[in-house]
């Protein structure tokens, strides 16, 4: 018996109990009047009963005031067993005084008061938001950058459930995720089963095609879309939650019409219905970004007046006011102002040219490359996409992020029905290469992203010296304040930088290794033609050129 590998699985599973200390906002049952405490940035729920027959037809809202300064608007949802919830996130420090609106006279009229306190934890961050000095970059609501690098998980709703009270799978793979540099889950509220053939030995455990539940009652087979499956959302309220716990945003995609879901008729009052509660329950999250739907306009499901509708629904009900997008450039480019940024689905072999010319198209709004093609190989078949090796994979992502846009990285064996959630723990079969986006996310830690602006190059290198031309080759980031940094592909045997002068004749250099990590540095006088080569040699790299 290997009793090495049996403590090394028991330890595991210990640090994971220990380090996810809770998965739930506290929830409090209502008292008249009463004083409710909790943190900035950590929603409670304040529970009321009330026995209807056609619970998800009731109207039912809270207004919360602010010191008497300002007031929102809060809907509420209804929970099962009698249970209405309003869910409330407090965005400052202070008291809040709240009462409840109803159509049911036993509810409306309600009141009481919440009191927030400064977080006691750091990982808990505020909304995320567009930046108020730079219009084509994300930060947080306390105004600090969120450099935002995404991994799709689109059946992370399927882990763990019925509900597991320790979410052993789902803190396996968030932790994975966390550490390894990533701050934003891609993810749909329900799936069902790929259209693509799919390896048939994947082991039963990471298996997660044809769950025998549905958002509504019954089944996917056989759904009754006139009620909607409580447990259900009880379970991915934990997942939100434990997102926002380790600082990872949700990327929330409503619908999806490619994963064979039963879904009620557009604008049906059960559509309606299933899309509202959606809004009304998770929009007190500080972590949710909201995605009307993956590749919206292909498959023939909807059309862009749906989307605008269904938009304009999310800006009616979120008080909150989270971002708002769409997978899918088709409606993004048709109608760019009603998301708050531009995702984009672009596999070409140009990816870093097509890029900019979208960051030129819209100087005003973030853009994201929700898929560029790239979905690393795992041990079980599936999707391949155009792009499987991981070192490509890793060099697209930086192609995305050197032309000014945020990226998205998959890997096969988790981004679909296939979620092999204990990937790193295992020796039995190859790893992924998380790691390698923890360096991307180190690079714009140290330099920050949000002060960065892509250039698109001219088509000659004659004028040495330009906004416009930076270098011969590669692909440039500027600050326009003396700092340059370079992503210089494995087929350059040399990089020449052309840039202005710095007062002091010197400049620091960095060598930056995407792969490990390593860095190299050394003080240089200025040179205005100078020629860089790689200390890695035939490797693509990062050369980082700073005045000193």
């Amino acid at each position: 018996m290997n009793y090495n590998l049996i403590y090394l699985k028991f330890y595991t599973i210990l640090f994971l109990s220990f380090s996810f200390l809770t998965f739930s906002q506290e929830t409090f049952n209502y008292k008249s009047r009463q004083t409710y405490s909790t943190e900035q940035n950590q929603p409670i729920d304040i529970v009321f009963k009330s026995k209807q027959a056609k619970p998800f037809d009731v109207e039912f809202r809270a207004v919360f005031n602010f010191e008497n300064k300002e007031s929102i608007s809060v809907p509420g949802f209804y929970n099962g067993n009698d249970e209405f919830v309003i869910r409330f996130n407090p965005e400052k420090i202070g008291k809040y005084t709240f009462q409840v609106n109803s159509d049911q006279k036993d509810l409306n009229g309600l009141s009481g008061q919440v009191i927030s306190k400064a977080q006691s934890s750091l990982t808990k961050l505020p909304k995320i938001q567009i930046d108020s000095k730079n219009p084509q970059k994300f930060a947080y609501q306390n105004d600090k950058p969120y450099f935002a690098l995404a991994f799709e998980l689109d059946w992370l709703f399927a882990l763990d459930y019925p509900q597991n009270n320790i979410l052993t799978q789902s803190k396996q793979i968030i932790e994975s995720i966390k550490s390894n540099g990533f701050n934003q889950v891609v993810m749909n509220v329900y799936a069902y089963n790929v259209g693509w053939p799919v390896a048939k030995d994947v082991p039963a455990q990471y298996d997660y095609k044809k769950p025998n539940y549905s958002v509504f009652k019954g089944t996917n087979e056989s759904p009754d879309f006139t009620e909607l499956n409580i447990d259900f959302f009880k379970n991915l309220d934990r997942k939100i939650q434990l997102l926002h716990e380790n600082g990872l945003a949700s990327h929330l995609m409503i619908y999806v019409w490619n994963k064979k879901v039963n879904w009620p008729k557009m604008y049906s009052k059960e559509d309606n219905q299933y899309f509202d509660y959606i809004i009304k329950r998770y929009q007190a999250y500080p972590n949710i970004i909201w995605d009307v739907s993956k590749e919206a306009l292909d498959y023939g499901r909807c059309d862009i007046p749906y989307i605008n509708e269904r938009i304009e629904r999310i800006r009616k009900n979120d008080a909150y006011k989270h971002l708002i997008t769409v997978h899918d450039y088709e409606y993004c480019s048709r109608e760019p102002e009603k998301v708050d940024f531009i995702s984009i689905q672009n596999w070409r072999s140009d990816l870093y040219s097509n890029t900019i010319d979208a960051v030129q198209k819209y100087p005003n709004k973030p853009i994201m490359n929700i898929e560029h093609g790239g979905y690393e190989k795992g041990p079980y078949a599936t999707f391949v996409g155009n792009y499987t090796n991981p070192e490509i994979c890793l060099e697209r992502n930086y192609q995305c992020v050197f032309a000014g846009v945020y990226s998205t990285y998959y890997w096969q064996n988790t981004s679909w029905d296939i979620v092999i959630y204990d990937a790193l723990q295992l020796n039995t079969i190859p790893k992924p290469s998380f790691d390698y986006y923890k360096h991307l996310n180190t690079l714009f830690t140290k330099y920050n992203f949000n002060e960065l602006k892509a250039y698109k190059p001219k088509l000659t290198i004659n004028s040495r010296i330009g906004t416009d031309n930076f270098s011969t080759s590669g692909y440039p980031l500027t600050n326009d304040k003396g700092l340059y940094l370079y992503f210089v592909p494995k087929e350059n045997d040399f990089i020449n930088t052309v840039i202005p002068k710095p007062e002091s004749n010197q400049v620091k250099v960095t060598y930056f290794n995407i792969f490990t990590g390593e860095t190299k540095e050394e003080i240089e006088t200025y040179q205005l033609f100078k020629t860089y080569t790689s200390p890695w040699k035939g490797q693509v790299f990062v050369l980082i050129v700073e005045s000193v």
